[in-house]
């Protein structure tokens, strides 16, 4: 993934994959609770990306995320550094 934009689209279908999201209503602002995503679902999203990208999300950034631009953020950081 070159940017973050690529992230946010990566992470659009697999909310459309796995939680049947329309696409056209996540934002980078749109909240997990917005979304009706609880905890059980987020570590779910989260092994995909894990599988996905190679890289685990640390625990510490996991009890932060909020938003769909919070994992944005945390995977491009996680794959620049």
């Amino acid at each position: 993934m070159k940017n973050k934009e690529e992230i946010f689209n990566l992470l659009c279908q697999l909310l459309e994959e796995m939680f049947e999201v329309d696409p056209a209503t996540v934002g980078p602002d749109t909240t997990f609770r917005e979304l009706d995503i609880d905890s059980i679902d987020a570590v779910d999203l989260m092994v995909r990306l894990h599988e996905l990208t190679g890289k685990r999300i640390p625990p510490e950034d996991f009890k932060r995320i909020v938003t769909v631009g919070d994992v944005v953020e945390v995977i491009w950081r996680l794959l620049s550094g």
